[in-house]
């Protein structure tokens, strides 16, 4: 939540303590059978989790029954080390024994590496979303 918001505080909210509000969440979906929380370990200490899940079809974004990537994170300290592309191997077999054929996410648009680890496991792009901010409106007005 600090690393998006850093890097778009116009889009992305923070919130006092995030570890623990989003933490609790993560934990509340282990139980889920449609969720996958997992982690990386490095000598026994977390440095990344992943969080997917499998959805039916979405008619508001066009999609048929899918996996969904959530959300991926590998801490700077253990980067380009494998724990990525682990957690999202991982996350793509459970997805694919859950019978889902496709796998969507997103990811920031500022955020290479993540973007060179996708592309390298074969996500191809699809969407860019694109925010308007009140504050901004009318700026792009002839």
């Amino acid at each position: 939540m600090r690393q998006h918001h850093a890097a778009d505080p116009g889009r992305f909210i923070q919130v006092d303590h995030p570890e623990a509000g989003y933490g609790r969440f993560l934990v509340s979906q282990i139980s889920n059978p449609s969720s996958l929380v997992m982690v990386a370990e490095q000598a026994g200490q977390v440095v990344g989790y992943i969080y997917a899940d499998v959805e039916s079809t979405n008619w508001m974004e066009l999609r048929g029954p899918c996996g969904v990537v959530q959300d991926v994170y590998v801490d700077a300290s253990a980067r380009h080390l494998g724990a990525g592309r682990a957690l999202m191997r991982a996350a793509i077999d459970w997805i694919f024994a859950k019978g889902r054929t496709q796998v969507v996410l997103l990811t920031k648009t500022k955020n290479e590496h993540a973007q060179d680890l996708f592309t390298a496991l074969g996500f191809r792009p699809t969407m860019i979303e694109m925010t308007l901010d009140q504050d901004a409106r009318g700026s792009g007005d002839a």
